[in-house]
């Protein structure tokens, strides 16, 4: 018997309770883990909440993150004793996540835990922090280099902005962080390397086709309004690699960024990108991310608090990550 998060809908309203489950009720898989650790994503708030439309079969366990141990498996890549970490594939959203004692997943979805890192440490990284080395990698494959001038982080107190702020901090590059709460925010945006701060109200005004040249390269985790400004404000020959939607899925912007200015827009998408993409991501992650980053940013809970921190991450007011210990 295991302990898992569930959630139920009931008259069209999601409901979270702790429940008491058994193995024979974990849906088809060919590998079962023991989970350590899940993680709460600014996606799962939006499922555990209901104020997205996430999940739509129910009853589904949420947690598009988890780090465990092997139990079982039925796949030669995977022996009982191993460490595994697995983001995205629709797990949490269409077949039953991480925020459950045990999980059983298809052998394709899992990716061996780096060396030099645990369970607890790789869901302080997770979707958010493997997104956000996507984005850098986006910067760094459209050639943007640091001599070439300040990099945007916008949503930079979140999960996926405080993590690009540290690692394009440690590649070298001078940041710029965006945040909503500048006196709250601001000194954890400087100890995770960014060089300046800057109040979110400054990409709250509608943009102009074109302004000022700003920045060489951008990572936006907004969108809407706030990534038309960014648009408006990059450099000739930049990029922009955008990954959230957390202000809008719509883009009030003009052709006039890319057609005058050379500008990329880069989208990032986690949750389908291939294996070899995958351990590349994160052996690059395990290189860059220093120790300090995982002395800070982080709030470790229980799995019967997930539920109140989904609410907080869905109304802005989570801080780097939060971790769920099973």
């Amino acid at each position: 018997m295991f302990h898992a998060l569930v959630l139920n809908q009931e008259e069209k309203r999601t409901i979270a309770t702790i429940e008491q489950m058994d193995e024979s009720q974990l849906p088809e898989g060919n590998v079962l883990v023991a989970v350590d650790y899940s993680s709460l994503n600014f996606k799962d708030g939006l499922a555990i909440t209901g104020k997205g439309k996430i999940i739509r079969n129910f009853p589904m366990i949420p947690g598009i993150d988890l780090a465990g141990t092997v139990i079982e498996s039925q796949d030669a890549r995977y022996q009982a004793g191993d460490h595994v970490v697995l983001t995205g594939w629709g797990v949490g959203e269409n077949h039953w996540g991480g925020m459950a004692q045990r999980a059983r997943l298809n052998a394709d979805w899992l990716v061996p835990l780096p060396t030099g890192i645990d369970s607890k440490k790789a869901m302080m990284v997770g979707t958010a922090g493997f997104t956000a080395m996507l984005c850098v990698q986006a910067l760094l494959d459209a050639g943007i280099k640091p001599e070439a001038g300040e990099i945007l982080v916008t949503g930079a107190s979140g999960g996926v902005g405080s993590v690009a702020v540290t690692l394009l901090a440690q590649l070298g590059y001078q940041v710029a962080a965006v945040t909503g709460r500048v006196e709250q925010n601001g000194p954890l945006l400087k100890q995770l390397g960014a060089s300046r701060i800057i109040d979110r109200v400054e990409f709250e005004e509608p943009a102009r086709p074109l302004e000022k040249q700003i920045w060489a390269g951008a990572v936006d985790t907004v969108g809407s309004k706030v990534l038309a400004k960014v648009l408006a404000q990059m450099d000739y020959n930049s990029a922009v690699a955008a990954c959230g939607l957390a202000g809008g899925f719509d883009l009030p912007t003009t052709v006039m960024p890319f057609i005058l200015r050379n500008v990329r827009l880069q989208g990032i998408d986690s949750v389908m990108c291939p294996t070899e993409k995958r351990i590349a991501a994160w052996e690059k992650l395990v290189a860059l991310l220093p120790e300090s980053y995982f002395e800070q940013a982080c709030t470790e809970v229980e799995l019967s608090e997930a539920a109140k921190y989904a609410e907080d991450i869905t109304n802005g007011q989570v801080t780097g990550r939060v971790v769920i210990k099973l």
